[in-house]
This record gives C-alpha cells, sequence and structure tokens, in this order.
C-alpha cells in the first residue's frame, strides 16, 4: 500500500471510530433522550373552562385518583375570562380516560377575590390537594382579589383555605418536599402591588419587584386537612406586571436540587434563573437570591422541573421551546422545539405553562394552553 492510501485508510479509520463514539456517546443532556411528542387528550371539561395552566401527577392511589395520574388545572372560564376557571381535570394514562376531579365555587367566600386556578398545584402522599388561586372578575388584574391556596380532599371537595399576609396570587408551579405526616411547600406569590395592564406615564406597564417565594410548613394529621404551621418568606423582590395576553408575568418556576440545598426560581421579568441558598433551614429572605443564568436561550422563563439528571428544565413563554439548563456549572444546556405552533410568532409563544415529570422519569407532561391539550414528550 502506498502512502497516501496509508494516509487516507487511517483517516478514514478514525473517521468510523468517532462516527461510532458518537453513536454510543452518553447524551450529555436530558433532552437528547425524547423522541416524541404525544397529544393525549383535550383538557377542557363540560363546563367550558379552558387555558389549562397546572400540572401534578399522583404520587399515590387516593379517593377517586390513581397514582400516576396527571391533574391539570384550568384558569380560564368558558368565555375564555382569565382568572375565572375553576375545573381540575384528570387523566388517567393507562386507559386514556379524562374525568373532572374537582369543581372550585367560583365564590368561594374563604378565598379572598374568588376562584382562578392558577399553575400553583400539587397532590401529597396523603391524598389532599393544594391549589393556588389567582382571581379576577373580568379577566384583567383590574378587578383581582388576592387569592388563597386551596385545599381539596381525594374526591376533590373543598377541605379549607390558605390565606394571609404572605399569599397573594399564588401564581408559579410549587416545589414541594413531601414526607407523608409532614410536607414543606414552596409557594410563588405575583399579585403584591399589581393593579391593571393600563401603560404608565412612559408607556409600559410598571413593573413591582414585590413578588416572594414563601415556604409553607405543613403538619398533616391522618383524616385530617394538612394546617400551616409556620410560613416563611424565603425570597423576596421580584418583579411582577400586568399583562392583557397572560394576566401576570411573575416568577413562575421553582425547583428543589436532589439534595434540597438550593432553590431555583424562574424570574420571568428578569429573563433569568435565579438560587435561594438552605431554603429549607433558611430563616429570612434571601431576596432575588444569586443569579445562576440569564439571557441566552432563556425567553422570558416560566414552569420549570427538575429531570433525572439533576438538569432543570425550563419552558419558555416567548417561544415554544424548553431548554435544559446544567445548575452544577451554570450551563444552559440546549433548548428543544416542544410547540412548534405557527398561529404564534415566535412560533409556540404564549403557549407552554405547567410541565412535570413521568413517574418513571423518562419524559415530561406539558400544556399547550392555546388548543387546551395535555402533551407527553417521552
Amino acid at each position: 500500500m502506498n502512502t497516501i492510501a496509508t494516509v487516507r485508510a487511517a483517516a478514514a479509520a478514525t473517521l468510523l471510530a468517532v462516527a461510532c463514539g458518537a453513536v454510543h456517546a452518553e447524551p450529555k443532556g436530558f433532552l437528547e433522550t425524547i423522541h416524541r411528542h404525544t397529544t393525549l387528550i383535550n383538557t377542557v371539561p363540560e363546563n367550558g373552562d379552558q387555558n389549562p395552566y397546572a400540572i401534578a401527577v399522583a404520587p399515590v392511589s387516593s379517593g377517586t385518583v390513581k397514582a400516576g395520574d396527571v391533574l391539570v388545572g384550568n384558569f380560564n372560564n368558558a368565555a375564555n375570562l382569565q382568572g375565572t376557571g375553576s375545573t381540575i381535570v384528570d387523566y388517567r394514562p393507562d386507559t386514556k380516560h379524562m374525568s373532572v376531579f374537582a369543581t372550585v365555587p367560583r365564590d368561594l367566600k374563604a378565598c379572598p377575590g374568588g376562584i382562578g386556578l392558577s399553575t400553583a398545584m400539587t397532590m401529597l402522599k396523603s391524598g389532599w390537594v393544594i391549589v393556588g388561586s389567582t382571581p379576577s372578575n373580568d379577566g384583567t388584574t383590574t378587578t383581582k382579589g388576592a387569592g388563597c391556596l386551596i385545599v381539596l380532599d381525594n374526591t376533590g371537595k373543598v377541605a379549607s383555605t390558605i390565606t394571609g399576609e404572605n399569599i397573594n396570587d399564588p401564581w408559579g408551579n410549587m416545589a414541594v418536599v413531601d414526607n407523608g405526616g409532614t410536607a414543606t411547600l414552596f409557594v410563588s406569590n405575583a399579585g403584591f402591588g399589581v393593579g391593571g395592564p393600563t401603560p404608565g406615564p412612559d408607556g409600559e406597564v410598571p413593573v413591582f419587584k414585590q413578588s416572594t417565594v414563601v415556604r409553607l410548613d405543613l403538619e398533616i394529621a391522618a383524616g385530617q386537612a394538612p394546617v400551616v404551621k409556620r410560613q416563611t418568606v424565603v425570597a423576596s423582590g421580584f418583579g411582577a406586571q400586568a399583562d392583557k395576553g397572560v394576566f401576570l408575568i411573575g416568577p413562575t418556576g421553582l425547583a428543589l436540587s436532589n439534595d434540597q440545598k438550593h432553590l431555583y426560581v424562574s424570574d420571568a421579568v428578569g429573563n433569568r434563573i435565579t438560587v435561594i441558598d438552605d431554603p429549607m433551614t433558611r430563616e429570612t429572605s434571601a431576596g432575588v437570591g444569586r443569579q445562576l443564568t440569564a439571557d441566552g436561550l432563556l425567553h422570558r422563563p416560566l414552569a420549570m422541573t427538575t429531570s433525572p439528571n439533576g438538569h432543570l428544565l425550563v419552558t419558555n413563554a416567548l417561544n415554544g421551546q424548553v431548554v435544559e439548563i446544567d445548575p452544577a456549572n451554570a450551563t444552559q444546556v440546549y433548548a428543544r422545539w416542544i410547540d412548534t405552533d405557527k398561529a404564534q410568532s415566535p412560533p409556540g409563544s404564549g403557549d407552554l405553562f405547567g410541565i412535570a415529570m413521568t413517574p418513571q422519569g423518562d419524559g415530561f407532561y406539558y400544556v399547550e394552553d392555546d388548543v387546551n391539550t395535555l402533551v407527553l414528550a417521552k
């Protein structure tokens, strides 16, 4: 074999080895393992509620709910007025059946301002479901109330509400540590200071840097509704503003690190993810915390969850992408289009709210609120 042929053969062998290595290389992120997106159901119940926001996956079988069921809350009523939705639907993956888990009375007196079910929702191991209300009378923040957290039993009946000076429009998806007899909830509150969506003297709707994250320490006695034993504001000073299109722009996504030493917050107004250290034990507010990452692939970050590899998955509000972030090195790994609906510009803009991992950790559920659907990415 001549020298040129030898060099070419060696180069070809090298390329083949690189190609084979690439085929067998471990994925650098969780999103690489996602191969298809399946629309599961239309989330509109018989009363016409729409605009799905919250997603929670049932950790146990209790009452009318089976472990692995996906609960989805609606933020709008049949007239498509924001802050007026009152229903939670239950999708059962093994039968592909949808039912109504709860219809909360719209004029629930114990909830200041009434009912408009927000992105804040969880189901506890004890069977109780807790969901946030960010209510309005006319679909705008001009008539919004302070809202509350509503405690539902395992058949969808209202058992109690959680209100107080620290609760003002519970808005974003919760981060939860659930020990059965006790639980810790982290809830963002985006209503402080926010008024109507009317531009100020500068032509912009004002931003109020008063939003908080509250830690609620709960005790759950057998057969009794959860009781709040302590409330602690662990973060404060996040921006929020009224918005005609999406009602509120404020801190939405909350996720805990696997060791529970860090709470990650998606700051929509600041277009960044921040970190609150020692969230389980801190006694005072960390302010907005320290910045993990900003801008780049983030386009108004919304809901957030933690994948099995410890990375964060964050939905964008201003396009149809989900962004994967490695918090260990503060790197935005990449973005994946999960909503390419060209009815919006950019595609999927304003469609993505709730996100939740499957029980097996091999995929995630999300909602496309423009077409009222629950989707599985796996």
